[in-house]
């Protein structure tokens, strides 16, 4: 530590340089955690649907639907202990930028298989009675300053994109860690009777025992299997799993990135460090002159060129985690639960400083080695 302020002055001997080269590995690690937490938010979310429950869809895409008929035979399977279902509205409000899931739901059963979503007694009650009654999150409350009670119109981009559905808000639930706030329930019976061709976009099993996942897949798909609508049966975690990958693969596109990232932090803090080293070569002599020694002087230089990344490193860490976590950030609601774990910040952090001691190699080596009488010289 008696050489800490050493490395400060050297560091703030050109100021600007050292803030631009911390601001550009601060940039460079704020996208990187940002692009990483979503990795982490998309694995999360596979793990938040339950076991205990299951999702049966159309076998072609989930956008087609399945016919209402279904219900009745589905709740006959042995092992079901409810069956539910709901459909994808893809409301707007206002503006189509204003985007948020929004689903026509079987009021009677969807809740009661659905304990992530806390709603207060009497709101869900009122939500029950009314036909045009809507049930809120709390993020999408505070997201457009709705209230309880107020009434407010969507649009769909599925259903008569024209018509304006008026909506009251009866209701607003508080989620369960890993469930988003930011979705919107109505009645699926206000759906039905506003457009004639709807059909449930899919069915949600609820078992006795989770063991049992397998044989009922299996019995429902055979069963469906020569129908129009044919089925494929999955387990809730599989389903959400299923829909994770329509984004694509995250990892291999995070991973490139990352590499792209590292190797921009190494190239700029190796130009510093050795634009750096070149000034000082002169004081790099003077210093072994004093008796400082080769390992010494070669430790000085690695030291400096980390301290500039780590830096620079927190800095975007830090910035990504208080713009996300103060912003609320959750992708328009397909990101429940979006955050900068600790983990991600270390590593970005611990990237950093590891680029910047390979960073600092080279000009180190060159310090150690400088020879003393031949600098001395040519300063003379």
């Amino acid at each position: 530590m008696k050489y800490a302020r050493l490395i400060w002055v050297n560091l703030t001997r050109n100021k600007r340089r050292t803030i631009l080269t911390a601001l550009s590995v601060a940039a460079a690690l704020f996208l990187f955690v940002a692009l990483r937490s979503v990795n982490t938010t998309l694995d999360d979310a596979r793990q938040v649907g339950s076991e205990s429950r299951m999702m049966v869809r159309n076998a072609i895409s989930v956008v087609f639907p399945l016919p209402e008929a279904y219900h009745s035979w589905i709740s006959t399977v042995p092992g079901v202990r409810r069956v539910t279902w709901g459909n994808w509205f893809h409301g707007i409000y206002q503006d189509r930028r204003d985007f948020f899931p929004s689903f026509a739901v079987d009021v009677d059963g969807y809740f009661d298989i659905y304990p992530e979503m806390v709603v207060p007694e009497d709101q869900e009650q009122a939500f029950r009675r009314e036909r045009t009654a809507a049930l809120v999150g709390t993020g999408l409350m505070e997201r457009f300053g709705w209230r309880l009670g107020q009434t407010i119109s969507l649009t769909s981009l599925i259903y008569s994109p024209d018509q304006a559905w008026p909506f009251t808000i009866r209701a607003v639930y508080t989620p369960l860690p890993g469930w988003t706030d930011e979705a919107f329930y109505f009645h699926y019976d206000y759906l039905y009777e506003m457009s004639e061709w709807t059909q449930p976009g899919w069915y949600i099993l609820e078992l006795e025992d989770p063991s049992l996942a397998a044989t009922i897949a299996a019995t429902i798909d055979e069963h469906y299997e020569n129908s129009r609508y044919a089925t494929r049966t999955e387990t809730e975690r599989a389903y959400l799993a299923g829909i994770a990958s329509m984004y694509g693969n995250v990892g291999l596109l995070i991973n490139a990135v990352g590499i792209a990232v590292f190797f921009a932090i190494l190239l700029v803090a190796a130009n510093t460090m050795m634009m750096a080293a070149r000034e000082r070569a002169s004081e790099v002599a003077v210093l072994k002159t004093l008796g400082f020694s080769d390992r010494l002087l070669f430790g000085l230089v690695l030291a400096e060129a980390a301290a500039i990344t780590a830096i620079g490193g927190l800095l975007g860490v830090v910035g990504a985690k208080l713009l996300f976590e103060g912003t609320g950030f959750q992708g328009m609601g397909l990101l429940p639960g979006f955050e900068v774990k600790l983990r991600t910040a270390t590593l970005g952090v611990s990237i950093a400083i590891v680029l910047g001691l390979i960073s600092g190699l080279l000009p180190a080596w060159q310090a150690a080695r400088l020879p003393v009488a031949r600098t001395l010289r040519r300063v003379a």
